[in-house]
C-alpha cells in the first residue's frame, strides 16, 4: 500500500487548503483513510478520519467546523478541506490508512497500518 498526499503550504491565518491523499495497493474496498499532524515537539495526533464502509467521519474536536474530510468515487482517495486555519494549525500532515471493515467510527483508529510521509502545512499570523 501507498500513500502520496499532496497540497500543503504556506498560508495566513483565515485562509484556506486542501489536502490530498492518493492510496494505492488495497485489496479490500473496507478501510479507514485519516489525516494526522504533527506540529513541532508535540506529539502526532488524529484530525480527522472516514470510513469507506459507511463514510462516517470523526473529527478532532477543535477542527470540527473548520476541517472536511471526504473520499473520492473510488474511496482510494481522501480529502481534507482545511479552512479558517490558525497558526496552531500548523504542522506535518500525513494520510494514513487502516485496513478493516469499521463503520460509525467514533475516532481514528490507534494504529494505523500505513503512512504517508507527510504533507507541512504552515499557517503565519
Amino acid at each position: 500500500v501507498q500513500l502520496v498526499e499532496s497540497g500543503g503550504g504556506s498560508v495566513q491565518a483565515g485562509g484556506s487548503l486542501r489536502l490530498s491523499c492518493s492510496a494505492s495497493g488495497f485489496t479490500s474496498d473496507d478501510h479507514i483513510l485519516g489525516w494526522f499532524r504533527q506540529a513541532p515537539g508535540k506529539e502526532r495526533e488524529g484530525v480527522s478520519c472516514i470510513s469507506s464502509v459507511d463514510s462516517s467521519t470523526y473529527y478532532k474536536g477543535s477542527e470540527k467546523g473548520r476541517f472536511t474530510i471526504s473520499s473520492g468515487t473510488a474511496k482510494n482517495t481522501v480529502y481534507l478541506q482545511m479552512d479558517a486555519l490558525k497558526p496552531e494549525d500548523t504542522a506535518v500532515y500525513y494520510c494514513a490508512a487502516y485496513l478493516g471493515r469499521v463503520g460509525l467510527i467514533q475516532r481514528c483508529p490507534i494504529a494505523m497500518d500505513y503512512w504517508g510521509k507527510g504533507t507541512l502545512v504552515t499557517v503565519s499570523s
